[in-house]
């Protein structure tokens, strides 16, 4: 077992191989994120409404 010292000098070590996105490589992957969150949420929300308008003709409401 290492001590945390230790092991916080190889996380930052690590942390040195690692290539970072540039900031608009990050801006835009961030953006297709919240796209398709958007999207997704879109769809849901159509297929809950479609839904509840069946179950509501089927129960009559």
């Amino acid at each position: 077992m290492t001590s945390p010292f230790a092991y916080l000098k190889q996380v930052r070590d690590e942390f040195a191989h690692v290539v970072w996105p540039s900031g608009r490589t990050a801006i835009a992957h961030t953006l297709v994120v919240i796209g398709i969150a958007v999207a997704i949420t879109i769809l849901v929300g159509a297929l809950d409404y479609l839904f509840g308008l069946m179950v509501s003709r089927v129960a009559g409401g």
